[in-house]
């Protein structure tokens, strides 16, 4: 890129993200593009000045402008991380003495709350009469979104999951490690413990030689995270749900049916595995708009004309 001969400490830096830190590929691309943008900003001031003059009034002249070419708060926020570990980098090395972008601040974003399947959508999509049938890898589905709807759990918890705990799930629970190695267990419904059970009696099929995944793709491996978006995808389409679902959105769905049912948030936040009451409570905003609409349809005076 052409920044890069002008600013050769952006190269440097980028180079320790890379090769010493051993960032991913993809979190470098995203620190380059974010430094490119600081690079090309700066050139259009007058007299196009080096990064390393830059002050904080320039890095909130270039958030504005940033914000009014569209980008939103998450966005600006990220890209302030990016230049903020740039001069931070930059002062452990001599470049500057002050770090400018501490202290700026994204512009806040509107919360955008989850999307969630309603329950009739849910039952739907894991109605097992009509997706299992009798071949083992719609078996192998149906056993892991039943068991991301009864359980709440991530993605990469699902697809972690080895054959060593399908009889505990099978007894009614699984043991799962989550963020930051945070290690929890919740219950397993009795429509999910059948469908593993299920699966694991059929598992064999399927699964390579001592490979210790629970859930394994068409060569035998343990299931990759990509494999199980397009299935669950698959699903849904068949099923002729009108929503793009997603994994994530099987635990958002979760959180919320059993939220409406049990209004117990400190319950749902031990099952989701959040460290923080305030990442649980975007479901009681969801609680609230289910409540809304059942208000809106029922009520004789909120009934609309």
């Amino acid at each position: 890129m052409p920044f890069m001969a002008a600013e050769p400490s952006v190269t440097a830096y980028l180079d320790e993200l890379a090769q010493q830190r051993r960032l991913s590929p993809h979190t470098v691309s995203n620190y380059r593009r974010d430094l490119c943008a600081l690079c090309s900003l700066s050139d259009e001031l007058p007299g196009k000045c080096a990064l390393a003059s830059l002050g904080a009034h320039h890095i909130r002249r270039f958030v504005a402008q940033l914000h009014t070419r569209g980008l939103g708060g998450r966005s600006l926020a990220r890209v302030l991380s990016a230049w903020r570990g740039y001069y931070r980098w930059l002062a452990q090395h001599g470049g500057t003495a002050a770090n400018p972008v501490e202290g700026v601040r994204a512009p806040k974003s509107p919360k955008r709350l989850p999307k969630v399947l309603s329950p009739d959508e849910a039952n739907r999509l894991l109605d097992a009469t009509s997706a299992a049938g009798d071949d083992v890898l719609e078996i192998r589905d149906q056993a892991m979104f039943e068991l991301f709807y009864s359980s709440g759990l991530r993605l990469a918890e699902l697809a972690a999951l080895d054959v060593s705990c399908l009889s505990d799930i099978v007894a009614g629970e699984v043991r799962v490690l989550g963020k930051r190695n945070k290690l929890r267990l919740v219950p397993v419904g009795s429509v999910a413990r059948a469908a593993v059970g299920r699966w694991g009696q059929r598992r064999l099929e399927v699964a390579a030689a001592e490979q210790a995944a629970l859930f394994v793709g068409q060569r035998g491996g343990r299931i990759s995270a990509r494999v199980i978006e397009e299935r669950l995808k698959k699903r849904a389409l068949a099923q002729g749900l009108p929503l793009n679902v997603h994994p994530h959105m099987l635990r958002h769905s979760f959180a919320s049916h059993l939220l409406q049912s049990s209004g117990d948030l400190r319950a749902v936040q031990e099952m989701l595995g959040h460290a923080s009451i305030a990442s649980t409570q975007v479901y009681t905003h969801l609680d609230f708009q289910h409540l809304a609409k059942v208000y809106d349809k029922a009520h004789p005076r909120a009934k609309r004309k």
